[in-house]
């Protein structure tokens, strides 16, 4: 950018070439692009990856095509998009049916497909300084038509920077949002005098709970979890709902979807990893909208099963032991013999092939002689394990004490 810059040689010549611009929440993304779209005196068309699938997709490139003169297509949070989302752009952009502008908050070596990043132009923006944050509070105060009309005096700006963070879209909401709460407490025609203390009670009285990049974003998938584990599928569903409207990345969701399916179920119900395991493919093969569905779907069929931690108290509490005391020997009856020395040594001669016993199976020693006949995994108390503890109480004897 800049005045002698690639991009402003293109809008000199009437040309946008495809750019994604990439930085943080409310730097100006998407007001940047209606300038560019504005430069070139195209129409300017605006998806959002959060709520168009493939079919919008197709009807604006329908639309495009059909166009004299060419389209800007500007699509906000393309890192949202999943592959066939992305490969159903590439199609248009190749055949040069619009000029592509895109924003993501994501790195886009990691969220754009590289056919569709090698076509476009990245441009990183930075964060706003605080000398322009306090510009636009002063600009907003004094000719924005809503607020310009309520008499403010603003003795500090620090909360409003601070519970900002640098977003210029959630500075103004959050301006609007104290100087009407504020409006509506005072006198009528009044003064409304804003200090860091009146911003702060009026913020957390007003603005939403949660935050995708704050502590509630913690505090509700913690609480999402939590109701998995408790097998309440009302609460879970809820706190579901509230990640999805805060705009939380459905892929972090399934993500934690498939911890729970082997940290709270586990074998008390296998069916849940692959079926955990379906809905991360099926998240990332439909996207958003629909992939609620999906989620839905299987946070329901995790809540209403059987649970059991049993698996990931034993591979934690044995990683933990290990860390502690350090690997113990392998007995020589399995360790590997490739070699006549090896072999000549002991290694794997007293090792049983279990598939040539009865029931295909063989009583002999597989752990560390340190460790012989200790038990690291206890059956969940639950009928699937239940049918596992007798399993091995009928294999092991007492060995185990299962």
């Amino acid at each position: 950018m800049g005045p002698e810059g690639v991009l402003t040689r293109y809008l000199r010549a009437g040309r946008l070439p495809s750019v994604v611009l990439w930085g943080p929440p409310g730097v100006g993304k998407t007001t940047l692009a209606h300038l560019l779209a504005q430069a070139v005196g195209k129409p300017f068309v605006q998806l959002s990856a959060i709520s168009a699938g493939v079919k919008e997709l197709r009807e604006v490139i329908a639309a495009a095509e059909n166009r004299p003169g060419g389209t800007v297509l500007f699509i906000d949070e393309i890192h949202r998009f999943n592959k066939a989302q992305q490969d159903a752009l590439l199609g248009a952009v190749e055949r040069g049916v619009f000029s592509h502008n895109s924003a993501t908050t994501e790195n886009p070596s990691f969220e754009v497909i590289p056919a569709l990043l090698s076509r476009a132009q990245v441009y990183v923006l930075e964060p706003l300084a605080v000398d322009d944050l306090r510009e636009l509070i002063r600009r907003a105060l004094t000719e924005d038509e809503q607020l310009s009309r309520t008499a403010v005096r603003l003795e500090s700006d620090d909360a409003l920077l601070r519970i900002s963070g640098g977003d210029a879209r959630r500075l103004l909401n959050l301006l609007e949002i104290v100087v009407e709460a504020a409006a509506a407490e005072a006198a009528p025609g009044a003064e409304v005098v804003l200090t860091d203390a009146t911003v702060e009670a009026l913020a957390q009285r007003n603005l939403a709970r949660y935050d995708k990049g704050g502590e509630a974003h913690y505090d509700v998938i913690s609480a999402f979890i939590k109701s998995i584990r408790g097998s309440d599928p009302n609460a879970a569903l809820y706190y579901l709902a509230v990640m999805l409207e805060g705009g939380e990345d459905p892929k972090f969701i399934a993500r934690r979807l498939l911890i729970s399916a082997s940290e709270d179920i586990g074998n008390a119900n296998p069916t849940a990893l692959p079926l955990a395991a379906a809905c991360w493919d099926g998240v990332q093969a439909v996207g958003l909208p629909e992939c609620d569905l999906i989620l839905a779907q299987t946070t329901i069929y995790l809540a209403t099963s059987a649970k059991s931690n049993a698996a990931y108290t034993a591979i934690r509490g044995l990683r933990e032991r290990v860390r502690r005391e350090g690997p113990q020997p392998v007995p020589l009856g399995l360790r590997n013999a490739p070699t006549r020395l090896l072999k000549q040594l002991g290694y794997g001669q007293t090792y049983q092939y279990a598939h040539d016993s009865p029931g295909n199976f063989v009583v002999q020693d597989y752990l560390p002689d340190t460790l012989s006949g200790t038990r690291f995994y206890d059956p969940g108390d639950n009928p699937r394990e239940a049918e596992l503890r007798a399993r091995l109480r009928g294999w092991w004897g007492e060995r185990y004490g299962y």
